[in-house]
Order: structure tokens, then sequence, then C-alpha cells
């Protein structure tokens, strides 16, 4: 009985294996895909205004790559006249604001606990901060 179900068995993985040979994934004909469109050459074509740079010279400075990026993430935009008017109101502020807003010799107004605790807080990116809700 064993090799009754052995010899079925290779038969039957035979004829499985015989029928994908001539399938139609196998034998079916593909088109070229370069034959399908004549490729156009490949020609630069002429801009007579822009004049070859001489040997040596230096290139054009078009600002930094970080006002580039900038530019490109936050281009130059209408401001709305509440917004316009705002940031007359408002004036212009110091140079060196941050440099002076922690010296000693500036006065503050004392403006409670949690402002305390807020510039007291160590320097860092935050992940090994933790809050604290009083019960």
């Amino acid at each position: 009985m064993r090799n009754f179900t052995r010899i079925t068995l290779a038969i039957g993985t035979a004829a499985m294996l015989s029928a994908c040979s001539s399938g139609l994934i196998a034998s079916r004909e593909r088109p070229d895909e370069f034959a399908v469109q004549r490729q156009a050459p490949l020609v630069i074509p002429p801009d007579f205004e822009l004049v070859p740079p001489a040997p040596g010279a230096p290139r054009p400075v078009e600002g930094t790559a970080a006002q580039q990026a900038l530019e490109a993430l936050f281009p130059a935009a209408q401001r709305s006249a509440v917004e316009t008017s705002a940031l007359d109101r408002a004036g212009e502020a110091e140079i060196a604001i941050r440099s002076t807003v922690g010296d000693p010799g500036t006065y503050t107004v004392d403006k409670g606990a949690t402002t305390r605790a807020i510039i007291a807080a160590p320097e860092g990116d935050g992940q090994a901060a933790r809050a604290v809700i009083p019960s």
C-alpha cells in the first residue's frame, strides 16, 4: 500500500509539473519595451541667454544652502492687516535681548513658582522630562 501511495504521488506531481511548463505564463509573447516607442535623441536645446562660464571664474552666489532651505519652507507671503498692525504695535526687539534677559543686572518681575520652575529646568531635548500632577 505504501508503494502504491508513493507511485500515485509521483505520477500526480509529474503531471502537475508538466502542466506548468506549457502554461500561459512561460510561453506567452511579451512586447519588447524598447521597441514600443522610438527613442528621441538626447539634445540639449540652445539657450542663448546663458553665457558659458569663464575658466577659473568663481561660481555665482545665490545664497547659502540654509537660506535656500528657509525660502523653500517658508516663502514670503503677504501679511494680513491684523498681523501688520500687531507687529507695528509691538515695535522692534533689542538685538541682544536673549543675552540680556539672563544677565543678573537685568531687572525682572517675579511671576510665581511656575515661572521659576520653568526657568530652573535643566537644558536638554526633553527626553528625561517628567510631569508631576499634584493630588
